[in-house]
């Protein structure tokens, strides 16, 4: 199958490009690479279209059987900056890019979402079929795109909503913005993972190579049982509260103490998800990692590596720190499309 892997150059997209190779697909990224310089390890080149997602053409599209669609304004703080901006490409540019790919006679199209979808939620199990109550930009967009790519879902267009738990994992382009990552990094280099909240919302977790595992299982699957479907991508095991996850990690590194902000209150962000979707209709996915083994692999890598405090101050693995130093040193403009200067010779991080 030949594949066009949007946001090959981010978190996910670093470690499913290799992955989808290995699985026999040939792969082309699409990337408008704004992390440049934010490595942590080496990242492995595949054919590439460096192109903004809103610049998309359809030609673009043409030739592949298959898009698998990563790219997005990557989290909470991002969607934030500018809220218009998320709708404009996590919404707009996707829907616009599926229509592109429907009409270049694209089959399969498997969307990244995610289980913010379900934003204020509480303390029940939610499955695929419970309410979506987003809090934040970025959850209202992925929102908005699985309705909007469902009406284009026809019996040449099959489209496949993965759901995805907050993800987790060595990257070669780490994030630290995300929970689990950041509180290994902060117990590895400070002694200390902070809450700022008093720590009892549930948060599903699953491991982005997990995340790479469904995505594969979806593509390989009959078109029958992923058509227009969605599906959350997490195990039920892997639904913990904030203070469950810096307790995991406090186990794991030496010397680790967790602190709680004085009144922190409980965050707006709550929801404890079901995956049993996921194992009835994808049986060949078989998620295999843990928050303990992450949080492991998190803490070796990050001593290999040699990660320290001054990383974690400059913010290279922050996407909104990274984002407004590029603005700040004129390479983006303010709609995170890059300048000419930008282009020409990006800043290393």
């Amino acid at each position: 199958m030949k594949i066009l892997l949007t946001g090959h150059k981010g978190y996910i997209g670093a470690v499913a490009g290799p992955i989808l190779r290995a699985a026999g697909h040939e792969v082309v990224g699409l990337d408008t690479d704004l992390f440049a310089g934010c490595d942590f390890g080496t990242l492995a080149a595949i054919p590439e279209i460096r192109k903004d997602l809103r610049d998309l053409t359809r030609a673009d599209l043409d030739g592949f059987d298959a898009v698998v669609h990563l790219a997005a304004l990557s989290n909470d703080p991002v969607g934030d900056l500018n809220p218009q901006l998320t709708y404009d490409i996590n919404h707009l540019a996707s829907v616009r890019m599926a229509r592109l790919a429907k009409e270049a006679g694209v089959s399969r199209f498997v969307f990244s979402s995610s289980c913010s979808t379900y934003g204020a939620a509480g303390d029940d199990f939610l499955d695929e079929t419970s309410s979506l109550n987003p809090v934040t930009p970025y959850g209202e967009s992925k929102v908005l795109v699985e309705r909007d790519i469902a009406l284009l879902a026809d019996d040449d267009f099959s489209p496949t909503y993965m759901r995805n738990a907050t993800a987790y994992g060595v990257s070669p382009r780490l994030r630290l913005d995300i929970v689990l990552n950041d509180f290994v990094a902060a117990a590895h280099t400070t002694g200390r993972v902070y809450i700022k909240s008093d720590g009892t919302p549930w948060r599903p977790i699953v491991h982005i190579r997990d995340i790479v595992a469904a995505v594969v299982a979806a593509l390989e699957a009959p078109r029958e049982a992923v058509h227009n479907q969605t599906l959350n991508v997490g195990r039920n095991d892997e639904n913990f509260r904030v203070r469950e996850l810096a307790n995991i990690v406090a186990e794991i590194v030496p010397g680790c103490r967790v602190e709680y902000a004085p009144g922190g209150g409980p965050d707006l962000r709550c929801y404890r998800v079901s995956f049993d979707k996921i194992a009835r209709v994808l049986p060949a996915f078989r998620p295999v990692w843990t928050a303990r083994k992450g949080a492991q692999e998190l803490y070796d890598a990050y001593r290999s590596e040699g990660l320290t405090s001054e990383d974690l101050q400059r913010g290279r693995y922050v996407r909104i720190s990274e984002i407004r130093r590029l603005q700040n040193a004129g390479q983006l403009d303010k709609s995170l499309h890059w300048s000419r200067k930008g282009a020409e010779s990006p800043v290393v991080a």
